[in-house]
């Protein structure tokens, strides 16, 4: 939620090039489909602004970077058996990342909650998942806040609905070209030929990784176990401890938890085994996730879609909100924490400050302060 608080803040408050709703309608995906929820509202964004070929750079983007680190960590890792200790980094990271998401959750808010029935199913749906989270209740007030909608908005479905700027739905058309959509889809088996190097294990570890995928549904921890009981107990390609170091690895490096799967295709067959498994990972989830973003925009015009839609959207603000307080929650009990929370929160909303200065910041003062 931190990554799609970051996005959010950079391409809708900042750069006005998707619309607010348009932007929910990415995260009420991304929540119900399998794979990881990050990766996927980012993969939304660049497929809204520049078609497939906009997808395709944008979740590569997102991902390359913490690939290379976990691939840098699995080699010293296994070479050295060490993993670097950054706990006074991260104690001030989580202040700072849950003023993030506190900050994205009132700029969503403010543009979405106009009204009482808005404000309702917010609350209602931050309740529920602080009340007892789970992926069933994720799902239960999606699929609830849209029925509500339904009846309680059906009657202004007909009034037009905020959508992407003009000039990003004509450069969207200008993409969708022969090119761009060969771009798009034939980028990634530009892997296939590093894959040759190693074809069967390769080919194993991209399979095996793409099944679990589509399995994933309620966020990359809930992965854990799944991955755990494959890749160590039915393939044995690691021991248990490997596989909580791999894991570790994953949560010390920026991006998605599920980056972890570099970290096993390295120990079974190095940096072709890394991005098999990294691709396996993440490009079934995100081409279904670009299927349904497509239906999206063909279907969002319907007076039935608008309404259900527009009681979605509130469900899921109260959703992040109540990711700002579990992710709060895990700060360390001390006036650091409140300290380094409060002075980002007014970085972002009194001064405007860029994430990309929030976080690092924060971490520093960890190093200072704890």
């Amino acid at each position: 939620m931190a990554l799609i608080s970051v996005v959010q803040t950079d391409i809708v408050e900042r750069r006005k090039l998707m619309a607010p709703a348009d932007m929910l309608d990415g995260i009420s995906l991304a929540t119900i489909l399998p794979g990881p929820v990050a990766v996927n509202v980012v993969a939304y964004v660049g497929y809204r602004l520049r078609g497939g070929a906009g997808a395709l750079v944008s979740a590569a983007g997102v991902i390359l970077p913490a690939f290379v680190l976990v691939v840098a960590l699995s080699a010293a890792y296994f070479r050295w058996g060490q993993i670097p200790t950054v706990n006074k980094l991260f104690l001030g990271f989580v202040p700072a990342v849950t003023a993030v998401v506190v900050n994205a959750a009132w700029g969503m808010a403010r543009k979405t909650l106009l009204g009482l029935p808005e404000m309702a199913i917010a609350a209602t749906a931050c309740l529920l998942l602080l009340y007892k989270g789970s992926f069933a209740i994720t799902l239960s007030i999606i699929v609830g806040s849209g029925m509500i909608g339904w009846l309680v908005f059906a009657r202004f479905a007909s009034t037009p609905s905020p959508t992407t700027p003009p000039r990003i739905r004509k450069t969207g058309r200008r993409q969708k070209t022969p090119r761009a959509r060969l771009l798009s889809f034939g980028a990634p088996l530009a892997a296939v030929p590093l894959l040759a190097l190693d074809a069967g294990l390769a080919a194993k570890l991209f399979f095996t990784f793409a099944g679990m995928s589509v399995l994933l549904f309620g966020g990359g921890f809930v992965f854990i176990p799944l991955i755990e009981q494959i890749v160590v107990q039915e393939h044995s390609w690691l021991t248990h401890q490997e596989f909580i170091d791999g894991i570790a690895l994953g949560q010390i490096t920026p991006g998605p938890i599920l980056i972890s799967a570099a970290f096993i295709g390295y120990k079974v067959s190095g940096l072709i085994g890394a991005t098999a498994a990294t691709i396996g990972i993440f490009l079934p989830p995100a081409l279904l996730m670009l299927a349904s973003a497509h239906f999206l925009g063909r279907t969002k015009d319907s007076p039935v879609v608008k309404s259900v839609m527009r009681g979605i959207r509130p469900a899921v603000i109260g959703m992040i909100a109540a990711a700002a307080w579990s992710i709060g929650s895990t700060a360390a009990p001390s006036w650091q924490s409140a300290v380094i929370f409060l002075a980002a929160l007014a970085a972002l909303l009194r001064f405007r400050v860029d994430v990309v200065w929030i976080i690092p910041s924060a971490g520093i003062a960890g190093l200072f302060f704890y």
